[in-house]
């Protein structure tokens, strides 16, 4: 496993996949946050990172399916993936190492962000007057988020020999769980009787749990399931080649 790991980091670092991927991400999110009009923070009044919270995981939505949609696809298309069977590893270290390679980009996408949040405390009137506890959740959140798209778009990438329709299908099955059920439990059938069960079940809801500073081993289990779910449905995929 320690060894596919090292070689998807080494992938993405020595091409340009993680440095257009983590480019995307900030300029993005920067520009949004504080540049564009009617987004940027100082048109809210306000010291706090909402508009970055809010879009991020948006541009997520896009940039992680294009992360991992080369994982499995690649690997069927080209015939790797039957070499890698014969290597002294499971199905399921191939997968933790891809997975965890990918979660390592997110977070480093995440990292320099952090200077968003200093800069903050420093606009802020008072100074410092920011909710630091709000912070901390939404970015424990948020990497949360990212990890679960993820072990979603992985899976996607497992059912597929082509990267364009990895990518599609990732960010589809990103996009339903993450803001679906909300919609869902919208409808005014649902309204009083199974919105509450499609609330519970979105991923959007969890995230904004968090978000809001208060850490709920609920909402921290509820992720880790997550993920642990597409990570066995891959590992599921993977080993119907043999069957």
């Amino acid at each position: 496993m320690i060894a596919i790991f090292r070689k998807e980091i080494n992938v993405f670092f020595s091409s340009l996949i993680g440095y257009i991927a983590i480019t995307i991400f900030l300029v993005t999110n920067g520009l949004v946050s504080w540049i564009f009009p009617d987004t940027n923070i100082f048109d809210g009044g306000y010291a706090v990172l909402d508009t970055f919270f809010t879009w991020a995981p948006w541009i997520f939505l896009f940039l992680i399916p294009s992360i991992t949609m080369r994982s499995f696809a690649e690997e069927k298309n080209a015939g790797t993936i039957e070499f890698l069977a014969t290597r002294p590893v499971t199905d399921m270290q191939i997968i933790l190492g891809k997975y965890f390679a990918a979660c390592v980009l997110v977070l480093f996408s995440i990292l320099p962000t952090v200077l968003y949040y200093f800069t903050i405390r420093e606009i802020a009137s008072p100074k410092g007057n920011v909710d630091t506890g709000g912070m901390i959740g939404s970015y424990i959140g948020l990497f949360l988020l990212g990890c679960t798209f993820v072990a979603i778009a992985l899976f996607t990438s497992s059912i597929s020999n082509n990267q364009i329709i990895a990518f599609i299908t990732g960010m589809f099955a990103c996009f339903f769980f993450h803001y679906a059920f909300d919609s869902i439990a919208q409808i005014p059938v649902f309204i009083g009787s199974g919105d509450k069960i499609f609330n519970a079940i979105s991923l959007n809801q969890h995230y904004q749990n968090i978000s809001k500073g208060y850490i709920d081993a609920r909402d921290v289990i509820y992720f880790i399931s997550f993920i642990l779910v597409f990570l066995f449905m891959t590992r599921t995929s993977l080993g119907s080649r043999k069957w």
